[in-house]
């Protein structure tokens, strides 16, 4: 054989060679290995844990009676914002997220990657309630809109607006740290 030929043959089996080592080291049926299931590879899923950040408490329109208080966690920047209850399995029913908008204005959210049932309250500057989308089905592509400008948004867990007779009116006080 020429010389030539040879470096071809060399560098097709190497070529070869490489390609197994690859394809062999891919899971196969698409389920990566378990320490359980005799491989090796441990597979961990991000999920946000709750941070404390405040405090809010719901108040009565008329009375000015608490309704609820809440630990939040806040959301005051974009990837914060963009982000809220992503990727979280549960919710405590005593805890909300708190997203401060840029601006007050009509404000929209979805369920993309959220895979608990959420009330999302739509909150004005003067800090009362304008509208609740209620049990915001999850990782739903729907857009969730409020019904008049809105400052603030708070995150609940589904049922909790029917549950404590949340209303338009009702107000928020909240206090970071």
């Amino acid at each position: 054989m020429k010389k030539s030929t040879l470096r071809i043959v060399a560098i097709a089996l190497l070529v070869a060679f490489l390609g197994w080592v690859v394809f062999t080291s891919l899971p196969m049926g698409g389920e990566p290995k378990s320490p359980t299931s005799g491989g090796s590879k441990i597979v961990r899923e991000y999920e946000p844990k709750f941070t404390k950040e405040g405090e809010l408490w719901i108040t009565r329109a008329e009375s000015g009676d608490t309704i609820q208080s809440l630990d939040i966690e806040i959301a005051d920047n974009q990837t914060e914002t963009q982000y809220g209850m992503m990727y979280r399995k549960s919710m405590d029913p005593n805890t909300g997220m708190l997203f401060i908008m840029p601006a007050e204005q009509q404000q929209s959210f979805w369920m993309k990657n959220t895979y608990v049932p959420l009330d999302i309250i739509y909150i004005n500057s003067n800090f009362e309630i304008v509208s609740i989308q209620k049990n915001a089905k999850p990782e739903s592509l729907e857009s969730l809109p409020s019904e008049g400008v809105a400052l603030y948004v708070l995150e609940v867990l589904g049922g909790f607006a029917d549950e404590h007779g949340l209303k338009k009116g009702d107000k928020i006080k909240f206090e970071r740290g």
